[in-house]
């Protein structure tokens, strides 16, 4: 029955990953089955009524992995392909993120099978408040918290706190992170995910010894994430050799003047067309020669017919899931390339989504720079256990993140025992 629920490539991805690490932590059959598998998997029908006047039913669902650190934390997305095993798989690598970055919080994601970009900023609207009222029964500031995601913004997020507050009677900012910065956001908290990946592949640059000016990068991504990851790079010195999104990709070995790039993309929605640099095909871009190659956009760009390919030095992954375990076992044989996992390297967005929600409980606000430096502590803190980890269990990069995590849930769950 759970298979057939979460029959899903992203979830049989995230499941071979748990298996492997709970073999090397050697945990009990009971531990495993009750850490592996997500505590509830709710599915709503969300209808609509358009803008020509029919109404659709749309599909929406919300995966919370485990409530046993804390309410659980997560994106709610909209795009086409949405399914419940793909949430289920960013349920799971949420929770193992949140207990690695020593977040008080449980792994959470939620979608709705939908194309934003065919939708009105009113059927959005309509979508977001119905599918919000149809999780109230689930949802809370000490339940779950949502953030945004791949095609949701901070409007997406304000329409939710509305919908909820509304209903309650009350303002109750906590109930989202990633809102508006009038409706109590967080400073910091859009460029959170980018800068952590730029803050941590830079560090990854000091340990290989590479000075942060003579390097090279390559942003596979400019959403919220890669173009943050650009700036972060270009703005600690490091020469961003090749972009891409998804019109396409460019690349120029000189370097790319990424505030050229920033007008470019306001002015026209894309990097396409952009000329000071040459077009180039997404995978081969990939395989360039760079020091640092970030993918940033979506998961399973690197897999096994590429990965003997990379001339990377880091692989800094703001994606989720970016590198099948066919791939990892590649990259691993080859030795070369110093990978920062996407638990690790991506946590920044879910780390200052919990500074929000502190603030929030505690109606207080914290500036843009207390807020960016607190979260480089507690990302060189996560960095500096995971290297030590691998190192000391000659483990890969992946495998001592996700099983300093999995660990960490699964000593929670035997103390707290089982009920009844």
């Amino acid at each position: 029955m759970r298979d057939d629920l979460l029959r899903n490539p992203v979830f049989a991805m995230a499941a071979t990953q748990f298996d492997l690490v709970a073999d090397f932590l050697g945990l009990t059959e009971e531990l495993r089955q009750r850490t592996k598998w997500p505590k509830r998997l709710i599915t709503v029908t969300v209808p609509i009524r358009l803008d020509d006047g029919s109404t659709k039913v749309f599909f929406g669902h919300r995966v919370q992995h485990h409530l046993t650190r804390g309410p659980v934390k997560g994106g709610l997305r909209y795009h086409p392909n949405v399914d419940l095993g793909e949430v289920a798989a960013l349920a799971m690598w949420m929770n193992w993120k949140c207990a690695l970055m020593d977040l008080p919080f449980g792994g959470g994601k939620g979608g709705i099978t939908c194309d934003p970009r065919t939708m009105s900023m009113g059927e959005l609207e309509r979508l977001t408040r119905r599918y919000t009222m149809e999780m109230i029964p689930f949802i809370g500031e000490d339940i779950d918290i949502m953030a945004p995601d791949m095609g949701t913004n901070e409007q997406t997020m304000a329409w939710m706190t509305d919908t909820y507050s509304t209903h309650a009677g009350r303002l109750i900012p906590g109930i989202v992170t990633g809102k508006p910065l009038a409706l109590q956001g967080s400073a910091g908290r859009t460029q959170a995910t980018g800068h952590g990946v730029a803050f941590l592949a830079c560090r990854a640059l000091n340990k290989l010894g590479i000075k942060l000016t003579d390097a090279t990068a390559i942003v596979q991504g400019f959403g919220n994430v890669g173009s943050h990851t650009v700036y972060g790079l270009a703005n600690s010195g490091v020469k961003v050799t090749g972009v891409s999104d998804v019109s396409g990709a460019i690349w120029n070995p000189r370097g790319i003047d990424t505030r050229e790039l920033r007008d470019h993309v306001a002015a026209r929605g894309s990097i396409a067309g952009f000329t000071e640099a040459d077009p180039i095909d997404p995978a081969e871009l990939l395989t360039q020669p760079c020091d640092i190659l970030a993918p940033a956009a979506t998961d399973m760009v690197i897999h096994k017919d590429n990965a003997g390919q990379l001339q990377c030095k880091i692989l800094a992954e703001g994606a989720n899931g970016p590198t099948t375990p066919e791939a990892d076992e590649i990259i691993n044989a080859r030795g070369d390339i110093f990978v920062i996992p996407d638990i690790l390297c991506n946590a920044g967005g879910v780390t200052v989504s919990y500074f929000e929600w502190v603030q929030n409980l505690q109606r207080f606000q914290w500036t843009e720079r207390e807020v960016l430096t607190k979260l480089e502590t507690m990302l060189e803190n996560a960095f500096s256990r995971v290297l030590a980890f691998a190192e000391r269990n000659k483990l890969s990069h992946r495998m001592a993140a996700q099983s300093l995590a999995v660990k960490t849930v699964a000593e929670v769950k035997a103390q707290r025992g089982l009920f009844p």
